[in-house]
């Protein structure tokens, strides 16, 4: 019997996912996605480095001791460097991926410079800096691990009244950088550098061949070039525009590749690599490095496609004002796809939809890329518990609806969220500047805000039964059932977050602004108390569909318009803040039913098959339904 949940970490799952689709690819498209996945993995290292400057060399330690010296340790101690080395790969070093609060090591401090010792003396490879003993390199990594006050959070947005968000965030894209450096400062490769204060300059550091992180970007390059002989031609232009950008680094060369890669409509295999998504950085400037391979599923492509095919009609009934929007929707396209690896900013914790690309400008101009990430969705809702649905919700009509329906509505309105909903709207006419210019550190959660108020307010629209998308005699059932799940999941997302009373993370802070703006403009949603345990509840989905309207308008001219004092104001009203005691309740009732927080997916593994010359003739993909393995598999192929 096929394996989806495979384990628990703290309140982690951890899940296996399958590519049933992949062996009824052709060679050619086998052999494109075995260099593809190879480039995927050589780039994993720069995420790690990204995140936190110690990280590669606190993995490299923890790796060591697991390998080495594991048998050697007393049982306990084992058992805890385990369980914590197994969080520091899900969420790519010591901060949660979700909270961007720091994990710590729950052993002494001696029986941790004991280890490091034990793994030294058996053999293991250490970090050992010159004239370094094993116990100084774990006195050196010990605030990291045990004292809660050293770098507490990864990325600060909102560190409180006179603290800067960028010395206050502990991740690797500035060095000695303030937001008053920047005042004057004009960046010329924003989005692959780090920034870095030298004296009274500051310098960047450039994201290329030559420049930081050139070992790993020549491995991406080497394998890329592989790929080149198997790919369609719109794919390998795609390819070798960003093995260009690659090379140069130059922000015109990441555009000549963002087209070249919305381009390439047609080919069943795509990759996602480079430097993306803009969440680690409190400025909402630098990429993340991230690689994707997958490969299209045809037969949960057409409900999306249709989505993209009438882009157009949604932008035309978009609830803003018309000068916000798309006089003509050039270049939409999306697929149901299935990935066969995730690294970096997009693995072990994967997103489940995607619109690429960010740049606003290639968007309005020529379109954008969306995907449903079909095989991560069906992996996540098999390995859901049936008591997260029951635990949270007010009554058996509502369990039954979400027992029937929450798997397709939140599949449909995440495709909604990334097909019409990033892809929708354009600036005012008048700003020349780019939203995450003008709006700063509020731009990502705004943005999620206005992609998930875009699915919310057509979910009910006839327009869906009309192009098939919703069954007609339960289209009522459906959007009911969403607005249920989308209203009670703001409140047990709280159980993401175990100290503390704000959010940090930008997907967070948009659903509870959305629920929590709700709550206090219409009555669409109430709080509720029964038996000592609060839910939120969703009772009245006209009032919810309208105060979505309402703010959907809203925060669309705050975008178009580069309103940043509107912005703040939004999300510190209604999206960042939250009752300690709720979240602790919330906590509670989770634990007691041993219900995860978050989800891990452990990915595909391949494997080529070579002939008598030692050419590739095959590629075979199994499940390692091991995360362990998966991971020191992954560092090992990093370190070449």
């Amino acid at each position: 019997m096929r394996r989806y949940l495979l384990e628990h970490v703290d309140d982690v799952a951890v899940v296996q996912i399958y590519a049933d689709g992949f062996p009824a690819l052709s060679l050619r498209e086998k052999q494109l996605v075995w260099h593809l996945y190879q480039a995927a993995i050589a780039g994993r290292d720069i995420y790690y480095d990204q995140r936190y400057a110690h990280n590669l060399e606190l993995r490299a330690v923890l790796e060591g001791i697991l390998t080495h010296a594991a048998r050697a340790l007393p049982p306990d101690v084992e058992q805890e460097i385990r369980r914590y080395t197994k969080l520091f790969w899900i969420n790519s070093g010591p901060y949660n991926g979700l909270t961007a609060r720091k994990s710590l090591l729950r052993i002494e401090p001696d029986a941790w410079s004991a280890a490091v010792e034990a793994a030294e003396s058996c053999g293991a490879p250490l970090p050992l800096r010159p004239d370094e003993t094993p116990r100084d390199l774990a006195l050196r990594l010990a605030p990291i691990l045990f004292d809660a006050a050293f770098d507490p959070i990864l990325t600060s947005k909102s560190p409180g009244p006179g603290r800067d968000i960028l010395q206050a965030s502990a991740n690797n894209l500035y060095v000695g950088v303030s937001m008053d450096d920047l005042a004057s400062f004009r960046e010329r490769h924003g989005l692959n550098s780090r920034l870095v204060k030298q004296g009274d300059r500051l310098v960047e550091e450039v994201y290329r061949v030559g420049g930081k992180y050139d070992r790993e970007i020549r491995r991406i390059v080497g394998h890329l070039e592989d790929a080149l002989a198997f790919a369609p031609a719109a794919t390998a232009d795609a390819l070798r525009a960003l093995i260009r950008f690659y090379t140069t680094g130059e922000e015109s060369d990441r555009v000549a590749y963002d087209i070249a890669w919305l381009r390439d409509r047609e080919s069943s295999v795509d990759t996602i690599n480079g430097f993306i998504e803009v969440y680690l950085d409190p400025r909402g400037t630098k990429g993340a490095w991230e690689g994707m391979v997958c490969y299209v599923n045809p037969e949960r492509t057409r409900r999306i496609e249709a989505l993209a095919t009438h882009a157009q009609w949604f932008e035309d009934h978009a609830p803003w004002s018309p000068a916000f929007r798309k006089p003509e929707v050039l270049g939409v396209t999306a697929k149901a796809i299935d990935v066969l690896v995730e690294t970096g900013d997009s693995g072990p914790l994967t997103p489940v939809g995607i619109n690429l690309p960010n740049d606003q400008a290639i968007r309005e101009r020529y379109g954008s890329k969306s995907v449903s990430l079909v095989n991560v969705n069906d992996a996540h809702e098999r390995a859901m518990p049936d008591a997260m649905r029951i635990e949270f919700c007010w009554d058996a009509a509502e369990v039954e609806r979400a027992t029937r329906w929450g798997g397709f509505s939140r599949e449909l309105t995440t495709e909604m969220h990334e097909v019409i909903g990033h892809g929708s709207g354009r600036m005012a006419p008048a700003v020349t500047l780019t939203p995450h210019e003008l709006l700063k550190e509020q731009y990502s959660a705004i943005e999620e805000t206005r992609a998930d108020l875009v699915a919310l307010y057509f979910l009910p629209d006839a327009k869906l039964v009309e192009l098939g998308l919703v069954p007609a005699d339960h289209a009522p059932e459906i959007v009911q059932a969403e607005y249920e799940q989308y209203t009670r999941g703001v409140l047990v997302q709280l159980r993401r977050v175990r100290e503390g009373a704000q959010l940090e993370e930008d997907h967070m802070r948009n659903r509870q602004l959305i629920i929590h703006w709700l709550m206090a403009n219409t009555r669409a949603v109430e709080q509720r108390t029964r038996d000592g345990k609060s839910y939120y509840v969703m009772v009245d989905a006209a009032a919810f569909r309208n105060g979505v309207k309402r703010l959907l308008a809203d925060v669309q001219r705050i975008k178009a318009e580069g309103d940043y004092d509107a912005a703040k104001a939004l999300t510190e009203a209604y999206g960042v803040h939250f009752a300690p005691a709720l979240r602790d309740e919330v906590v509670a009732r989770v634990e007691a039913l041993k219900l995860p927080s978050y989800s891990a997916f452990v990915m595909p593994r391949l494997s080529p098959v070579h002939d008598d010359t030692g050419a590739v003739r095959d590629v075979e993909v199994t499940y390692p339904c091991d995360l362990e393995a998966q991971m020191l598999e992954y560092s090992a192929l990093s370190r070449g």
